[in-house]
């Protein structure tokens, strides 16, 4: 870094990319993470900025610089190449957890997480649900992000445990485990010892290829792909879809998903009704709604075998 760079110039250039206002926000969300990091003054936190501004100008997103992301009411730690959770995420995950029946220590509710990331959904649903009532497994086949899912875990390690407590207090738990979503006996397998799930989620990668290169180049350069292309290297070209298909046959199997079960999935712009086409033709479900988010788009599908 140059002994000496232009402040104002990087926040003008900033502005031109996203906005006035966006701009001057991200500006006071450095400055506060610095002053809250660093004791020091002057030159110090110059250097800092100029450092964090020219990182963010050249596109990487804000979350990655700050090191963490809101969620509800969590914090969650975020580096790459782990997808960053999204508001539709939270608004889904906020909801699903005042639809069901809020678990209790003595009818406690197991989830799964298929394609956890960062752990931020089951994360959420166990700081949200009454302590002690709640055994959360996170899935991922990256093992950077499962030590992310452990490390976020950590940070909340007030409302949730990564096994379970031994002190008297009460606290959900967060398991996550190295498994393939992809290879439905050997996760059979290896959830063998907490299934069946009362709610199977899942915010799998589905962008379809054709609409990868088009992504704006703060996603692209900067996520792994394998946490964005729904059909991955070596798969058939489903337009985004084959996670989608691998969930469902793993729920056809039975012993996974309680009779009473919630299967909530989320997915890309445009593809709810093809998603819940593949819920019912091979999963076998049929009380299948579709959730909108907060801007109106269908995002995600849930279904259920009965009400």
């Amino acid at each position: 870094m140059p002994r000496f760079v232009n402040i104002p110039q990087l926040v003008t250039k900033l502005a031109s990319q996203i906005g006035t206002v966006s701009a001057r926000l991200e500006l006071k969300w450095l400055m506060q993470a610095i002053h809250f990091a660093e004791n020091s003054r002057g030159c110090r936190i110059q250097s800092l900025l100029a450092t964090m501004l020219s990182r963010r100008v050249r596109g990487e997103p804000i979350q990655y610089i700050l090191g963490t992301q809101p969620f509800g009411h969590l914090n969650i730690l975020t580096r790459p190449p782990v997808l960053i959770p999204r508001p539709e995420t939270e608004y889904w995950t906020l909801r699903l957890a005042d639809s069901i029946i809020t678990p209790s220590p003595q009818k406690p509710a197991h989830v799964l997480d298929l394609c956890t990331g960062s752990g931020c959904i089951p994360l959420l649903l166990c700081s949200t649900w009454t302590p002690g009532s709640t055994l959360a497994v996170g899935v991922d086949i990256s093992l950077e992000a499962l030590k992310l899912a452990q490390d976020n875990t950590l940070a909340h390690a007030s409302v949730v445990s990564l096994a379970f407590p031994h002190s008297q207090t009460p606290k959900n738990v967060f398991v996550p485990l190295h498994a393939d979503v992809r290879d439905t006996s050997g996760l059979l397998n290896a959830l063998s010892l907490w299934r069946p799930f009362d709610v199977i989620t899942a915010n799998p990668p589905y962008i379809p290829r054709v609409q990868y290169a088009k992504l704006d180049r703060s996603v692209r350069d900067f996520e792994d792909p394998a946490a964005l292309l729904g059909d991955p290297p070596g798969a058939p070209d489903r337009n985004g879809l084959t996670f989608y298909s691998d969930i469902a046959r793993l729920v056809s199997q039975g012993h996974i998903l309680a009779a009473s079960g919630w299967l909530v999935l989320e997915v890309g712009d445009g593809q709810a009704r093809a998603v819940e086409n593949i819920i019912r033709s091979v999963a076998r479900m049929n009380n299948i709604e579709i959730w909108a988010d907060q801007w109106g788009k269908d995002r995600v599908v849930v279904a259920r075998w009965h009400e």
